[in-house]
């Protein structure tokens, strides 16, 4: 046999027929890199529009969204979103039903022993400091408003354990007033869609006002929580899924799914 014939015979040095096969095949096409939405040079007319549009998506996503803790008064409700600070609703609704049952009124809860109060709410975390909160809430209601809980901004405010945040949820959800209540999703959420730049919950309230109808203010805070809780982590977002990508400029989202 001739030389040359031998050598075509002959696999190249250091590749076997798999490598070769795998370097023949064509290469895959690289996956085209995900476009977020700039935002950058957006007017305030587009950016409520783009509010607007949001809005409608979330509307459709969670008609029925509504506050998550269980209430049956303006007090009720009160109380249990003191207690949600720091604590999941699902675990404040197993412990208020027990408190509400042993101490119904706000004069009942602040003449209530400290021991027995404390060990009532332990579950939901911070329980003494708690305790203070809700039992100095409820001798203020009792004593300087009747037993009622104050329908103004101004006034609740003034009460112990009551900012902004707690005004806003017992104004929007127990009183059906226009409010914005920002909290740690509303925050997220605000500032991951572009329509804040602050982590200031009161600037974030005012941005956000500015964006939408008052009719839709509280609606919107409740499914803004419930997409921050469902589809919007912290960490690694639903983005994939979520109704409101093509509004949503992804500020901050590093890794989602």
């Amino acid at each position: 046999m001739k030389r040359t014939e031998a050598a075509k015979k002959v696999a190249p040095a250091g590749k076997s027929p798999a490598a070769r096969k795998a370097a023949a095949a064509p290469k895959a096409a690289a996956a085209p890199k995900t476009r977020h939405l700039n935002v950058a040079r957006e007017t305030a007319a587009a950016k409520r529009a783009r509010a607007a549009a949001i809005a409608r998506g979330l509307a459709k996503t969670y008609p029925d969204a509504d506050c998550e803790l269980d209430y049956k008064s303006p007090w009720q409700l009160l109380v249990a979103t003191i207690l949600s600070a720091q604590c999941t609703d699902k675990m404040v609704n197993q412990v208020t039903p027990s408190l509400f049952a042993a101490y119904p009124t706000p004069a009942d809860l602040a003449a209530a022993p400290v021991p027995a109060v404390e060990t009532l709410i332990k579950r939901t975390g911070f329980f003494r400091q708690k305790t203070k909160s809700i039992q100095g809430v409820a001798r203020a209601v009792a004593e300087e408003h009747g037993g009622q809980v104050p329908a103004d901004m101004d006034v609740l405010t003034t009460l112990p354990g009551v900012g902004r945040k707690t005004a806003n949820v017992i104004l929007g959800t127990a009183f059906g007033k226009p409010a914005i209540f920002v909290d740690t999703h509303v925050r997220r959420l605000s500032n991951r869609l572009g329509l804040t730049v602050s982590d200031d919950p009161v600037v974030i309230e005012q941005d956000l006002q500015k964006l939408l109808p008052p009719r839709a203010w509280t609606a919107f805070a409740h499914r803004l929580i419930h997409h921050g809780r469902r589809v919007c982590f912290a960490r690694k977002p639903r983005c994939s899924g979520c109704a409101l990508l093509r509004w949503c400029p992804q500020i901050g989202v590093a890794d989602a799914n």
